[in-house]
């Protein structure tokens, strides 16, 4: 079984090789009324560069960083749930935090309809940021969807889709992808024309606050695989979900699934939503088949003003110096990493094929 270490130094030799490449995932992006005011200033500009302070150097060590950008850049008014609109120096934030690819496609995309689905698709073209989920219209979809990324020799490409956009219509010219398995097949043979390495599908799935995937869930993940993508990582649920590795032990190859990565930062309080998970994949090339040779968890947890008493919400891995918080922070933050702990190694075997996809598997084998 690949291990899954916890601080692995951003200078290893998987991360400095030439025939190597990393890819960091974050999760939900969210910008609620509370961060909007925290951010505020005197002069009425807005600025987050505290908020990933903490965690900046990390995401860049990566060389490709994906998130998941759960608000619109919808304009003035900017507001917080259940309509977000976040000030564009949020966006900028994130770029300059390190994020090189963002996910689109999530039930809040439509906050502002398609006037704000094109505002954020222009925003995050304008900041040259790659993203995938949501377009501009047809021909914006066709050209550049699926999302491949060519760095360093290897070839990936991405996919991204949601299970809705609360009930709001999606009407042309806006073009939204959902999970629809027939649309997804089509997607994922166009994503294998392309030749890429690695297929990536990022899924907002899933139901909130629940800690385990449905068996819905787990068997689309399995029917993704099947059809030729690699790994795929999850969003929606708010809270982090188990990570599990599909493949045998046998076989070198393996796929990784992460249910959901919780929030990256936000300003929810409901049980287990104040911090998220951050994986960063490693990849190498070995006798010209890319492989996933190891990959890295780090858990974040957001502190806020009523903690702090800094007047930013401030991102903080789970390796921060603790002299770094307050009492109040120390145990919050330790709450919630102890209960993330159990949640991850409670779903270590959710993978597993059971006795009918087993018996399945053999009789294939038998009639090669």
């Amino acid at each position: 079984m690949l291990p899954a270490v916890l601080f692995l130094s951003a200078t290893s030799v998987f991360a400095v090789s030439p025939d190597s490449i990393s890819i960091f995932f974050a999760g939900d992006l969210m910008q609620h009324d509370a961060q909007i005011k925290a951010a505020k200033r005197m002069d009425g500009s807005y600025d987050y560069s505290n908020s990933f302070a903490h965690v900046r150097s990390y995401i860049r060590s990566a060389d490709i960083a994906v998130g998941n950008l759960e608000v619109t850049l919808g304009g003035t008014p900017y507001r917080g749930y259940p309509a977000f609109s976040a000030p564009d120096e949020y966006l900028y934030a994130i770029r300059d935090a390190g994020f090189d690819v963002l996910m689109t496609a999530n039930n809040h995309c439509m906050d502002r309809g398609v006037t704000g689905l094109r505002r954020t698709i222009k925003m995050v073209d304008s900041l040259r940021i790659k993203r995938a989920g949501t377009y501009i219209d047809k021909e914006d979809r066709i050209h550049n969807y699926p999302l491949l990324i060519e760095k360093k020799g290897f070839r990936i490409a991405f996919l991204n889709a949601t299970y809705g956009t609360n009930g709001i219509p999606v009407k042309e010219p806006g073009t939204v992808n959902f999970i629809d398995r027939d649309q997804l097949k089509a997607d994922i043979l166009k994503a294998r024309l392309m030749k890429p390495d690695i297929i990536i599908a990022f899924m907002h799935w899933g139901q909130e606050y629940k800690t385990m995937p449905s068996p819905e869930e787990v068997d689309l993940a399995k029917w993704l695989i099947a059809l030729g993508v690699n790994h795929v990582i999850g969003s929606h649920p708010h809270v982090i979900q188990p990570v599990a590795l599909m493949g045998d032990s046998v076989t070198p190859q393996k796929n990784l699934v992460a249910f959901s990565l919780g929030n990256y930062i936000s300003n929810m309080s409901v049980l287990h939503t104040d911090g998220g998970l951050s994986l960063k994949l490693l990849f190498k090339k070995v006798n010209g088949i890319t492989r996933l040779v190891s990959y890295e968890k780090l858990l974040v947890w957001t502190s806020r003003p009523v903690l702090n008493e800094k007047s930013d919400f401030i991102l903080y891995p789970s390796s921060i110096d603790r002299k770094c918080l307050n009492n109040r922070e120390k145990q919050k933050m330790e709450n919630f990493l102890i209960d993330a702990g159990k949640i991850l190694d409670s779903g270590k075997d959710i993978m597993k094929p059971d006795k009918n996809e087993k018996k399945q598997t053999k009789s294939l084998q038998n009639r090669k």
